[in-house]
C-alpha cells in the first residue's frame, strides 16, 4: 500500500518526466530561433538570464548557468565580439567584472523572446481553463523554489 507521501513523489515525477518530455518535443524552436541570430543556445542562454537594466558579474552568470567560470568566459568573449554585451570593472573591485547589454544586446534578446514566445501546439490544445491552471500550477511551483 502506497503511502500518500510516496503518491504525492511519484506524481511529481512522472510531471516532471513529462515536462521534459514536453521542452524535449519542442526543442526545435529553440534551435530555429539560435539560428536566426546566429547565436549558440549557451550564448542565446546568457543573453536571455541578463538583464538589460541590470550589470550582472560574471560569477552570478556562471551560478545562474551552473557552469565554470571558464566556460562564461568563453560565452562572453562571443557575445562582445558580437557587440551585444561589454565587460565593465565594479565599481567596488576592479577584479571583477559586470556585464551590460549593449542597445544591439537588447534588440537581440527582444528578438530572441519573441521567437520563443510562441507556446508549442501540445500546450495550445488544452482549453483556456486548463492553460490558466496549468499557468496557476507553474507559478507556484517556480514562487516555491528555494
Amino acid at each position: 500500500m502506497s503511502t500518500p507521501a510516496a503518491e504525492q513523489t511519484s506524481a511529481a515525477s512522472e510531471a516532471w518526466r513529462l515536462m521534459g518530455r514536453l521542452f524535449q518535443a519542442n526543442r526545435g524552436a529553440l534551435f530555429q530561433a539560435c539560428s536566426e541570430v546566429s547565436l549558440s543556445p549557451p550564448q542565446v542562454m546568457a543573453l536571455r538570464l541578463l538583464d538589460p537594466e541590470r550589470p550582472m558579474p560574471m560569477s552570478e552568470l556562471a551560478g545562474l548557468m551552473h557552469c565554470d567560470n571558464s566556460n562564461i568566459t568563453g560565452i562572453v568573449d562571443r557575445l562582445e565580439s558580437r557587440g551585444l554585451v561589454e565587460r565593465r570593472p565594479a565599481t567596488h573591485d576592479r577584479r571583477v567584472k559586470h556585464l551590460l547589454v549593449t542597445a544591439d544586446g537588447a534588440a537581440t534578446r527582444g528578438r530572441v523572446e519573441a521567437l520563443l514566445a510562441h507556446p508549442p501546439e501540445a500546450l495550445l490544445t488544452l482549453s483556456v481553463a486548463e492553460q490558466r491552471q496549468l499557468l496557476a500550477l507553474i507559478s507556484k511551483a517556480v514562487a516555491e523554489e528555494p
